[in-house]
């Protein structure tokens, strides 16, 4: 019986940095004995198990049989929340574009 390996990447970007971690595994691993052998575990915002990860932007769990060529994704937390953060540029962008009132002086002239 043959031996069969399949080459996956683990990847995880912090706000200062992105790594990306090549492997070799054995056929038939999962997303967690992906992120095991990457080293991530150590990281103290990464709790294996709990932690969401995708393949390919796609979420999935740590149970998900990995396929050859697989890039698993750790993702972070959010630091603001979306609509949060689109509501405050929106409020930037229309206080930019507000029309300035005139000067009472130069209107009275």
């Amino acid at each position: 019986m043959t031996d069969v390996n399949i080459k996956v990447e683990v990847v995880y970007a912090t706000v200062a940095e992105q790594k990306i971690v090549p492997l070799v595994l054995a056929d038939q691993s999962t997303v967690q004995d992906a992120v095991l052998a990457s080293g991530f575990q150590d990281y103290p915002d990464i709790e294996v198990g709990v932690t969401p990860v995708g393949i390919y932007a796609e979420r999935v769990q740590y149970d998900t049989v990995l396929r050859d060529g697989d890039r698993v994704e750790i993702y972070r937390s959010l630091l603001l929340d979306p609509m949060e953060a689109r509501r405050a540029r929106a409020e930037s962008q229309a206080s930019q574009k507000r029309p300035k009132k005139p000067n009472a002086i130069k209107a009275a002239k």
